[in-house]
């Protein structure tokens, strides 16, 4: 029998509180079911804070010094994110990266960009916690990001709009925010995982590979683990949809899809890595162990209690995850329920992980993140 236990581990940025009355608080959360304060969440200390009005500003409790606004698009409850309130910009860290977003004053267009600003905030929280470089596309036209979050044309003739990535501008494609539609488009495509904040990790993953990888002196690094990436990318993926995946892909690839090219390769294994180190803080931060109550073992075992967004080595991240997505997937089979981790990592795939974890550690060490390079 495979158990959850409660660990001595002090409490970590991913449990938040409500600063007034010690309710404990989701990430999401816009007001304290207990005690009714406002709560924003303040992304320079990584905190979820109570809030108190202060003229047409507001005092976050957990930041007593200054003064705050909302985001401009808490105005249509879409994000619950705070900015200095003597910040130039009307949005906060996350929706100042969006381009473009879908007619607002169109059937289920706000209700579906609220599931995809839900996804893209988590995304940020990770992004900052790693201390990844993010200038916008407009500070920085070469190296910058961008979001177009977009409807299907009404033409029904029209194409539709496709997600993917291109020269800093991520496109995410509304229609995936609706469940029915993200599990038929699952399901044709033969995907075992499919989600928003997925496609978010995935995408993002091209974008820091063109800053960290391309631009940061990795490329023959990157080649000599992933491939070359210089080979035919459309010839790539129209194999593969032609033919299938390359036999024998598990022992080489974290997903099917990362095998159609090393650009997939690299941003598939980089949203597992985004993945792996979210989840296993939310573990941490709960202060779960696992240890299953059968004879030997030692192999399913794990004590969460660190940080993983500073772990010192891929090793020490997947030691941890092994036995935690043994565990949760066991947990969702025994209510009937696909597994929430359907991937095997192989050896070649946990090197393609490590690969990355130097990438991003580099990064933060360029930032003055005091380390070594693992």
């Amino acid at each position: 029998m495979c158990l959850f236990g409660l660990s001595g581990v002090g409490e970590k940025m991913r449990l938040f509180k409500c600063q007034a009355c010690g309710l404990l608080l989701y990430f999401e959360n816009t007001q304290c079911e207990r005690c009714g304060r406002m709560l924003g969440y303040l992304p320079e200390m990584g905190t979820l804070s109570a809030l108190e009005p202060a003229g047409t500003a507001w005092t976050a409790l957990a930041a007593p010094g200054g003064l705050h606004r909302f985001c401009a698009n808490a105005a249509h409850d879409a994000c619950n994110w705070l900015v200095a309130d003597r910040a130039e910009t009307p949005f906060c860290r996350a929706c100042r990266h969006n381009r473009i977003i879908p007619d607002l004053t169109q059937d289920d267009n706000l209700t579906r960009w609220r599931k995809v600003e839900v996804a893209k905030h988590r995304l940020f929280f990770s992004l900052l916690r790693l201390r990844l470089p993010l200038a916008t596309l407009a500070e920085d036209p070469e190296h910058g990001l961008a979001f177009d979050i977009l409807a299907d044309p009404p033409d029904v003739r029209a194409p539709k709009v496709m997600t993917g990535y291109g020269n800093g501008v991520i496109t995410i494609a509304l229609k995936e925010s609706d469940d029915a539609e993200r599990e038929r488009m699952r399901q044709e495509m033969d995907e075992p995982y499919r989600t928003l904040l997925g496609h978010f990790r995935h995408e993002i993953g091209h974008h820091f590979w063109d800053l960290l990888v391309r631009d940061g002196g990795y490329l023959d690094a990157f080649r000599a683990r992933f491939g070359d990436e210089r080979q035919d990318y459309a010839w790539a993926l129209q194999n593969h949809y032609r033919k299938g995946p390359r036999p024998g892909w598990r022992d080489s690839f974290v997903s099917a899809y990362a095998s159609v090219h090393p650009w997939e390769d690299f941003a598939e294994t980089w949203a597992h890595y985004l993945h792996i180190v979210d989840t296993l803080e939310v573990a941490s931060a709960f202060g779960v162990r696992v240890y299953p109550r059968i004879a030997d073992n030692r192999d399913l075992s794990a004590d969460l209690a660190f940080d993983p967004y500073l772990a010192g080595s891929i090793e020490q991240l997947v030691e941890a995850w092994l036995p935690l997505s043994f565990a949760v997937n066991s947990i969702n089979r025994s209510m009937g329920q696909p597994d929430l981790y359907p991937f095997v990592l192989s050896p070649a795939t946990i090197g393609k992980l490590g690969f990355i974890h130097a990438v991003v550690r580099g990064s933060r060490l360029t930032r003055g993140i005091s380390g070594q390079l693992g």
